[in-house]
């Protein structure tokens, strides 16, 4: 049978409600890899290629040191889109009270340990004699703003769950586009060299937060205003904590992936190595916008779990399905198509461009292995079902894992993409078989077009 419901927090999800959250989003998270190509050049410009080194080292500490976080993001999304969904505005601010309390405190502790990272960081990379200084360098400043990156955190996932994608872009700019201008006038103009480029950084950071405690509180009445008892409400600082952790636990899981996939790639030699990570970027650029349409279902989804409102929930696993499908596809084929001139486009050096023709149509089709598995971390986020998204992502990691132990030693390189894009696939496809269940568990009363 076919049932309807009057609901009064029904809210129609549309291709457009869906793309004012990706778009923007995607957006932003292409101005990320211009700030990184920019501080390149700055240094680059100084000639000294120990100084190239020890700014790499310290950019990718900080990648892998701060993506593990990006947890703190994500739960808020969802709470504060559940939050929204149910027209708690109280609940919404209690949840940026007690994410940001979370990220100043994580902020301040990575800070205080700042020395120890720094020596265990050179250690794990091998920096010595001028490296390693430029590395301190620019590590010892950066370090400085590790609470306002994680302030940022938890305010770019206080204005994405309200759905305030445009906002979300606004910031992004800010922060990168203050990093940029001052990575180049302090860097190069002043000669500060990387420590303008970390000072750049800084700023940035701090740019970013005023602006977002700014439109924050611009928008907020003393109304809204969470009393302490709201704040310290131990089921709600549990919920908080258990998304945490489920998350930051998947962000490890699939940083050992990737990490897998560049200690194998090195046993193949130098070239099949650099031809791996020029071909990496495609993936990256496919994940910029399958990052977008995550967003968009995190905030969409989570807004109707709050609102306990089914055909909300449907319409917003199908319209993101059919864009992140839709947009994997046309990514495929034009990487399929241009990919070549991409390659030359990011090596100059004959031989790993060769190897990297080789692979390419294992790296264009990740775009289309990957989507399901973005869409589907993005609903299980916004729906708050950890668990099972830290569960499916461990079985994929497994399958992962079988999948190099078969297919590498018989197929090589062949075989290290193709275990990838199993992977990606994995994950998708084991979260998707536990879609229908979680839903109908959360919407227990509710059947949206289905037939009996």
């Amino acid at each position: 049978m076919t049932q309807t419901f009057p609901h009064s927090k029904a809210f129609t999800v549309t291709h457009r409600s869906v793309l004012a959250i990706a778009l923007p989003m995607t957006l932003g998270y292409i101005t990320t890899p211009l700030l990184g190509i920019t501080d390149t050049a700055v240094i680059g410009r100084t000639g000294e290629a120990a100084a190239l080194a020890g700014l790499a080292i310290g950019a990718v500490l900080f990648d892998l040191l701060f993506s593990s976080l990006n947890f703190l993001r994500a739960s808020t999304t969802a709470l504060v889109a559940q939050a929204y969904g149910r027209d708690d505005p109280r609940e919404q601010v209690a949840v940026l009270c007690r994410s940001m309390v979370l990220s100043v405190s994580i902020g301040l502790i990575i800070l205080l340990l700042s020395p120890l990272l720094l020596r265990g960081g050179l250690a794990m990379m091998g920096a010595e004699g001028r490296v390693a200084e430029v590395t301190a360098t620019y590590f010892s400043i950066r370090i400085l703003a590790g609470p306002l990156t994680l302030a940022n955190f938890t305010i770019m996932g206080f204005v994405l769950g309200r759905g305030k994608g445009s906002v979300g872009l606004a910031l992004q700019i800010l922060l990168n586009g203050v990093n940029i201008t001052l990575s180049i006038v302090l860097g190069l103009h002043y000669g500060w060299g990387v420590a303008g480029v970390a000072y750049g950084a800084v700023a940035g950071e701090a740019c970013a937060t005023l602006a977002g405690v700014i439109i924050i509180a611009a928008r907020m009445s003393k109304a809204q205003m969470p009393t302490w008892a709201e704040l310290l409400n131990r089921a709600k600082l549990s919920e908080l904590f258990s998304l945490n952790r489920d998350i930051l636990i998947r962000s490890f899981v699939l940083l050992a992936a990737f990490t897998l996939l560049t200690r194998i790639g090195s046993s193949f030699g130098a070239t099949t190595l650099a031809a791996n990570a020029v071909l990496m970027n495609f993936f990256m650029i496919a994940s910029f916008y399958l990052d977008g349409i995550a967003n968009a279902a995190e905030q969409i989804t989570g807004r109707a779990v709050g609102a306990m409102y089914r055909p909300g929930f449907d319409a917003a696993v199908k319209l993101t399905g059919l864009w992140s499908l839709g947009f994997a596809v046309a990514t495929t084929l034009v990487f399929l198509v241009f990919g070549g001139h991409l390659i030359d486009a990011m090596t100059t050096a004959e031989d790993v461009r060769q190897m990297a023709r080789q692979f390419l149509p294992w790296a264009a089709v990740t775009a289309m292995t990957g989507a399901l598995a973005f869409q589907m971390d993005g609903i299980f986020i916004g729906a708050a079902w950890s668990s099972d998204m830290r569960n499916m992502m461990l079985a994929a990691f497994v399958g992962y894992l079988a999948a190099l132990a078969l297919l590498v030693p018989s197929f090589g390189n062949h075989g290290l993409w193709l275990s990838l894009n199993l992977f990606l696939a994995f994950r998708g496809v084991f979260l998707l078989t536990r879609l229908k269940t979680r839903t109908n568990q959360t919407f227990p009363d509710q059947t949206f077009n289905e037939r009996q």
